[in-house]
């Protein structure tokens, strides 16, 4: 991964990650204690969006929050994990939090927790509530970092609304082996008398999140019977009891994102009572970005390595669910001869994953993750592609794996497998580009 020098930021960051000797430990009481020390900040933020779900969590709070723009609302945004610097977990009013703000709300809450066992999801999870606390908004998105009923996201008590995005399998030695597990610990969320915008599941999911909801008496708007989406030609359909929409291109690629761009007009209505006309809602898709999530570079150091007419794409999916939307999406290209670069981290599912790609694929070139500690072993991935018959190897760095994919006719590299190898693309470019 590109160098950089380190800033005071990463030194804190790096210190409150010895609070607690595991990186993930479910639960609330921590985040509540330490919130309690503070002054209770999440009972000082703008209207809140809770986001849960496997997949799609990330776009359909990009899209809600291009619409919120495209009306002049501000918004705050919290998403997990970062791409190049943590800063990208925190936006105010759109705005990556500044080194400055963040260093002075890590250190506030580092004093006040006084050395207590904290894991570091829960600590910065309070200080992002403690700095969306002081700065005025319109609106806070806010995606959950893990699961739902027990992610320190979850000690809202009353959200304007919630959305439960598609759930599928992933993070399974936390949240169970089935997705009716997973979609139980997703369905935490729901609050009563708070409207839930539900995207598309699979039955066994759904029928978890309606059981849960009518325990509480939270109400659904569930996609297929009170609204749905999809994509048609140059562009989507929307449309619920009271608004149709065609909508032109929309800002992220593949046919899967009008279904969370579908989510996030559901979502925006709902909160607004249909406030949103057809101009702020094109508008709002049109110009959405999400970086990672099937993104082509134009500009960067690999970008340059690249013979002419070559392209590069990223895309950081990681579990079954996302390698078949994938696989459709690129399915969908231009004929055009296809390598792949993939690294994945241990927990992943590697071959349901591949599995659906490997068949739009000609080659697979496969690297290490660096600076994560439980990556498959490069030759791991080469044998799942071997295996499916696919021309495979393995590559020392991102580096070389691109100057090895261009070795061949010309065609289109894409870059997937993991959150953090999308990263190590970004951090030679802009985040945006």
């Amino acid at each position: 991964m590109t160098q950089r020098s380190p800033r005071l930021t990463d030194f804190i960051l790096q210190r409150l990650t010895s609070l607690h000797p595991k990186l993930i430990d479910l639960g609330l009481g921590r985040t509540e204690r330490l919130l309690s020390a503070l002054g209770h900040p999440q009972r000082f933020l703008p209207p809140v969006i809770h986001v849960a779900g496997t997949n799609g969590k990330g776009s359909t709070i990009a899209f809600m929050h291009a619409i919120a723009r495209a009306v002049g609302l501000t918004a705050h945004v919290y998403t997990s994990p970062h791409l190049v610097s943590f800063n990208e977990r925190i936006l105010l009013n759109g705005i990556p939090i500044d080194d400055a703000t963040l260093l002075s709300i890590l250190e506030e809450c580092e004093i006040v927790n006084d050395g207590a066992p904290i894991t570091f999801f829960e600590i910065t999870t309070a200080a992002a509530f403690l700095a969306f606390s002081r700065r005025p908004a319109d609106l806070l998105l806010l995606e959950t970092g893990l699961g739902g009923r027990f992610d320190s996201t979850n000690v809202l008590q009353a959200p304007a609304a919630t959305v439960i995005t598609p759930v599928s399998l992933d993070h399974m030695d936390f949240l169970g082996d089935t997705i009716a597990k997973i979609a139980f610990q997703k369905s935490g969320i729901l609050k009563p008398g708070v409207p839930c915008i539900v995207a598309p599941q699979e039955p066994e999911a759904l029928e978890v999140i309606e059981a849960s909801a009518r325990e509480i008496n939270a109400p659904l708007s569930i996609f297929g019977k009170n609204w749905t989406s999809g994509p048609v030609a140059k562009g989507m359909f929307y449309h619920d009891g009271d608004s149709e929409f065609h909508l032109p291109k929309i800002g992220l690629e593949g046919a899967h994102q009008s279904h969370n761009a579908g989510a996030a007009i559901a979502t925006m209505q709902c909160w607004r009572q249909g406030a949103f006309g057809f101009a702020e809602i094109s508008e709002g898709v049109s110009s959405s970005s999400w970086p990672g999530r099937l993104q082509r570079l134009s500009s960067g150091k690999f970008v340059e390595a690249l013979p002419d007419g070559w392209e590069l794409w990223l895309d950081g999916g990681h579990n079954p669910a996302a390698g078949a939307v994938l696989a459709e999406a690129v399915g969908s290209w231009s004929r055009v001869p296809l390598v792949l670069i993939c690294a994945m981290q241990v927990n992943k599912d590697l071959d349901g994953f591949l599995r659906p790609l490997l068949k739009h694929a000609d080659r697979l070139i496969a690297i290490d993750l660096p600076n994560t500690v439980e990556a498959y072993e490069p030759a791991e991935i080469t044998a799942v592609a071997e295996a499916a018959g696919l021309e495979s190897r393995t590559a020392r760095s991102a580096a070389d794996a691109v100057l090895t994919a261009v070795k061949g006719p010309r065609g289109r590299i894409l870059v997937c497998g993991s959150l953090y190898l999308a990263g190590e693309f970004l951090a030679t470019t802009s985040l945006t580009d």
